[in-house]
């Protein structure tokens, strides 16, 4: 309403420039004349167009059927009319009254006709840019309870995908802990206190869809440490990470089900020693993140389970199409690499 405000004071100061323009040339007319015309125009257009901008709110519900919002406004129109014409008449009489002169004007007739096409037609041009503003503030209204409400469905959605991680990594390490603890309880000991350790952390971040790098990296490192004693004689482990990215945020537990996934395919299915990478590195405005392993490749029609389908599914929610995660063979080696946004979650 302030842009219509602005732009309806532009308007009218620049009637009464043009009309004072044109008086300046006339030397019978006065110069005050055309202000005085044009300002006691001004004043009963402003009041009825308060009048309008005040009940707007009533005729809000037939925005999305113009030729009633329009209808809703314009019978009024003849009551606008007869208003306009006794009041600026009677200012204009008034004051040139008071100038010692007489107004001077056509008939009675042309004047009633003339400024009812007059009025009609500027009338219709005001109800427009109010009909237009009115539109878009419902529209950015609509919008926002749009945004607010996907962004509810995303979280709820989100909340899902995590709560789907945290019990799938954790009968993992069970597993493993379960097949050393006949073995070698000793390491049997070790494994059930580093999965202490990540289920902390895993608790600390519940209802966090975000975290920092570095705190992934941990929990990831942990996972590891759980999934490697479980293959200690071939598998070998190496970190890649530029430090100057480690306080960027990224999605929680993003990270397990692409490891997870390289010592179940990497690992699980040879019997040669298998190395496994993972880096994080910046590249312009993205995140680049990596989990390599040599070993088994990837088969042509290998297909995502759940942990890749909720990583997808993840970025998706919160980065759109900005952020990807692609699964090939590069070479000896089967390469998962995610590419996240630097700037952040979508708005």
């Amino acid at each position: 309403m302030k842009t219509f405000a602005a732009f309806w004071a532009a308007f009218w100061l620049l009637m009464i420039s043009a009309s004072l323009q044109d008086a300046l040339r006339n030397p019978v007319t006065h110069w005050w004349e055309p202000v005085l015309w044009e300002g006691s125009s001004a004043l009963i257009a402003t009041n009825w167009m308060l009048l309008a901008i005040r009940v707007r709110g009533r005729y809000a519900p037939y925005l999305a059927k113009p030729l009633r919002w329009f209808g809703a406004y314009l019978r009024w129109l003849p009551v606008v009319v007869v208003t306009w014409i006794a009041m600026a008449y009677a200012i204009r009489t008034g004051v040139y009254a008071m100038m010692g002169l007489s107004y001077q004007h056509p008939g009675w007739g042309f004047v009633v006709v003339y400024e009812s096409v007059k009025l009609t037609i500027f009338t219709g041009l005001w109800l427009g840019v109010l009909f237009g503003v009115d539109s878009y503030a419902q529209w950015r209204v609509q919008r926002h309870r749009l945004l607010q409400t996907q962004r509810a469905l995303a979280e709820a959605q989100l909340a899902q995908l995590q709560g789907q991680l945290r019990p799938h990594f954790l009968f993992n390490a069970l597993n493993t802990v379960s097949a050393l603890m006949h073995t070698d309880v000793a390491r049997a000991d070790r494994l059930v206190t580093t999965l202490g350790d990540l289920l902390r952390i895993s608790l600390r971040t519940h209802g966090n869809e975000m975290t920092l790098l570095t705190e992934e990296l941990r929990t990831l490192a942990l996972y590891a440490e759980i999934m490697r004693e479980r293959f200690r004689h071939r598998v070998t482990l190496s970190w890649q990470t530029d430090d100057t990215i480690l306080s960027v945020a990224v999605p929680a537990l993003l990270l397990q089900p692409l490891l997870e996934n390289a010592f179940k395919h990497g690992v699980e299915r040879t019997t040669t020693p298998v190395h496994i990478e993972v880096g994080a590195r910046r590249a312009g405005s993205l995140l680049q993140i990596v989990v390599s392993n040599s070993g088994t490749l990837l088969a042509e029609d290998q297909q995502d389970g759940v942990g890749l389908r909720n990583c997808r599914e993840r970025l998706s929610i919160i980065y759109g199409a900005a952020a990807s995660l692609v699964i090939r063979n590069e070479g000896d080696c089967v390469a998962a690499r995610i590419a996240i946004p630097l700037a952040g979650v979508m708005p």
